[in-house]
């Protein structure tokens, strides 16, 4: 009876890591010190700049190293996978190096950017599916029907050994101290490839797995002692979005891999904003998941003086994508805490509310962010955003609203309320009788907006206020002002006097559509 090979031994690895065909393709990427980061966590941070690729992430080391094994016959009769992202581009360019035709098998859910690029790279893109495993399984049709060779994206020595060429580049270019790598994890090439090297060569060295907390398939399978499907993952960091991680990736994730650790979205953003400040560059949700684990390591366990390396495995970010990460990064690092903070709806509360946010103990801090509607006669509900210092630091500014007769939400952690609430706060009223809608470009100092409030006539009431800041130099303020017919001169009048720029949205269709009774 015949028996099944023995698994492949770290030092099996070590040699096709050693021997791995990448260099035709792939670049030796950088590995450069996080200067602001680590000077902020009293640990240094060292970035491995996979996001430097001709593809923009590590994907092609892999691909290639397949693909340049194998046969001229198989090479003539082309190759094909199925991949979403940046294992496909990694396919496409390995194939036109090569002079091989490849086939990708992409859901049609993939964004036109991703298609297009891979068209780009010569890959004949087939849309197939609402998921990955839609088109993986036609991909499976496609490949028996055409006599093409299936390069996997994570599940294959070859793929496992170019994706170690990454480990092999960060042990000779730090060859000091260096207490753990942190490595993303979606099937677990990376981290295979990763793990096989540093535990051959230098074993002391912790590996880390990371994972986002709605995709630990890796975290779950090893918990269990087998491999688990999980029936949904999240979608936002999509280069780790895998249901079921390979077979021998969770053999070798088993055997070598220290320490898992998952981190959330808002945590990954911070990460994104991390890397820009030290780099000016901007990774994709995926290629920050080492430098948000980082972060919550040292947390933690308190260290100080470590040496630890994040991959930063790779940085196709979708444009339109940024807003949504800027807004939740202040949040993902606890510079900003949210708040619903009810006030009475009388003459000079809302000056008292603003003046006590600027007497708040602790460093200066500034309002971020302000929505407020008029809805009822007694009492006023705002949304509100302020700057902080310290983790935990919101729980203590809530019991200061109470303690000074404005009841207080904390919704800092609240995902509803930063995913959606902020933007909805407001709609038609009633009570909005005489408003003048205005647009304003306030100087983001402070007392811009005292300075508003004191110039105001005192019988003129605020209706509508939004304000969200930006990071530019002005602020861009929507205020509503209840002004009386008879007021009218006055309120040109202090307009002047104010001096900020304005424009007058009375007459605009969408106030009356949406805003007005």
């Amino acid at each position: 009876m015949p028996t099944s090979p023995s698994p492949l031994t770290p030092a099996d690895y070590l040699k096709r890591i050693l021997t791995a065909r990448v260099y035709d393709v792939a670049v030796e990427s950088a590995l450069e010190p996080a200067r602001a980061l680590s000077a902020r966590l009293n640990n240094t941070v060292l970035l491995k700049r996979e996001d430097q690729q001709p593809v923009f992430s590590f994907k092609l080391r892999g691909a290639y190293n397949k693909m340049a094994r194998l046969t001229p016959a198989q090479l003539a009769k082309g190759v094909i996978c199925a991949s979403a992202g940046n294992h496909a581009q990694g396919v496409a360019l390995s194939a036109r190096t090569l002079g091989t035709r490849a086939v990708v098998v992409m859901p049609v859910t993939t964004p036109q950017l991703k298609v297009d690029a891979v068209r780009a790279l010569g890959g004949e893109v087939v849309l197939f599916g609402d998921s990955y495993s839609d088109a993986y399984g036609h991909a499976l049709e496609l490949q028996k029907a055409q006599g093409l060779t299936f390069v996997h994206p994570f599940d294959d020595p070859d793929v496992i050994a170019g994706q170690g060429t990454i480990a092999m580049e960060i042990l000779r270019q730090h060859q000091g101290r260096l207490d753990a790598v942190f490595v993303a994890i979606g099937g677990g090439g990376l981290i295979s490839g990763v793990a096989n090297y540093i535990k051959a060569v230098r074993p002391e060295i912790k590996v880390i797995g990371v994972q986002m907390n709605d995709s630990d398939a890796m975290m779950q399978s090893v918990a269990a002692h087998e491999r688990v499907t999980l029936p949904d993952v999240g979608l936002f960091s999509d280069g780790t979005a895998v249901k079921l991680v390979g077979e021998e990736t969770f053999r070798i994730a088993r055997e070598l891999v220290d320490e898992f650790i998952t981190v959330d979205t808002d945590a990954v953003c911070a990460g994104i904003k991390d890397v820009f400040i030290d780099t000016r560059s901007i990774v994709e949700p995926a290629g920050a998941l080492a430098v948000a684990a980082i972060k919550q390591y040292v947390e933690t366990h308190g260290t100080q003086g470590e040496t630890y390396a994040a991959i930063l495995c790779g940085a196709n970010m979708n444009f339109d994508r940024l807003r949504f990460v800027a807004e939740r990064a202040e949040v993902g690092e606890e510079r900003e805490a949210l708040f619903a903070v009810t006030i009475p709806e009388e003459r000079g509360s809302f000056r008292r509310f603003c003046e006590l946010v600027g007497q708040l103990p602790g460093a200066s801090r500034n309002v971020t962010e302000f929505n407020y509607r008029i809805s009822d006669t007694k009492e006023a509900h705002v949304f509100v955003g302020l700057t902080t210092t310290l983790r935990g630091e919101s729980t203590t500014i809530a019991q200061t609203f109470v303690a000074h007769g404005f009841g207080a939400i904390d919704l800092t952690h609240d995902e509803l309320a930063k995913e959606h609430i902020r933007h909805m706060v407001g709609g038609r009223t009633g009570l909005a009788h005489d408003e003048r809608l205005l647009r304003f470009v306030f100087p983001e100092r402070p007392g811009a907006l005292l300075k508003f409030l004191s110039l105001m006539r005192p019988n003129w009431n605020i209706s509508l206020f939004h304000y969200r800041n930006q990071g530019a130099d002005y602020g861009r303020i929507l205020v509503g002002l209840q002004v009386p017919a008879g007021d009218h001169g006055a309120f040109e009048d202090f307009l002047k006097t104010l001096g900020y720029p304005y424009v007058e949205e009375t007459g605009n269709p969408a106030y009356r559509l949406f805003l007005q009774a």
